[in-house]
């Protein structure tokens, strides 16, 4: 990497264990620097204002202050990936209304498309969920949806978000828990129109992420 700067990791777990394993891998690439470690949602509060990360991976249950708590605090200072064995519906939702960019369930991934993860979030290129993340989000959004079809009409979203027709199929893919890169073959695309085209229907939907997309996508805008 040469003289390149190192993007700059806060590890936020209750297990000793989980943590030192996420160090020592992400201190193996070339790019990445563990700069902090919190066994709280409350240590990582204060470690977060003086370290100042670039992305903070979170845990959800944790004593004193939970990574639900925790994160409406740090994703004010940093870019917060939740990464837990929690995949309640729920969690999931009030995960990304507290400002986590991405959600990240453990045993789904590798550690090199951990440190892809990190990599994409930093440079804005995409915000990773996991299948079982992607699909307790839309299960949440859909519970909490007035009573009416079990799904956006397509149509209709069309009309109220000002979409064009590619960008609802793109919109629909991600709705469906698909990656960039799935989505590119899917519609015969290259990646990089794949990510113009998700630019803009986050801006269309005043959406800053993928997870936020799909609640308001599904008629559910999250709440500050």
């Amino acid at each position: 990497m040469g003289g390149t700067e190192r993007i700059r990791v806060m590890v936020v777990d209750d297990n000793a264990f989980i943590r030192a394993g996420l160090t020592s891998a992400l201190e193996a690439t070339d790019d990445i620097e563990v700069v902090g470690e919190a066994g709280d949602g409350h240590r990582a509060e204060e470690l977060a204002w003086s370290l100042m990360p670039d992305v903070v991976l979170l845990d959800v249950r944790m004593p004193r202050t939970d990574g639900i708590g925790a994160a409406a605090v740090l994703s004010r200072i940093s870019r917060v990936i939740m990464l837990t064995q929690v995949e309640e519906p729920d969690v999931v939702l009030s995960a990304v209304r507290n400002g986590a960019v991405g959600y990240l369930v453990h045993n789904t991934f590798t550690v090199d498309e951990l440190a892809e993860a990190i990599r994409d979030t930093v440079r804005h290129r995409a915000h990773p969920l996991s299948h079982a993340a992607s699909a307790a989000l839309i299960d949440a959004a859909r519970a909490g949806r007035p009573a009416g079809p079990a799904a956006a009409d397509p149509a209709e979203q069309r009309e109220r978000f000002g979409l064009s027709a590619r960008e609802v199929q793109v919109m629909d893919l991600i709705v469906r828990g698909h990656s960039n890169q799935d989505i590119a073959a899917k519609l015969f695309l290259t990646e990089k129109t794949v990510k113009n085209y998700i630019n803009r229907i986050y801006a269309k939907l005043g959406a800053p992420n993928r997870a936020t997309a799909i609640v308001t996508w599904l008629g559910m805008p999250p709440q500050g």
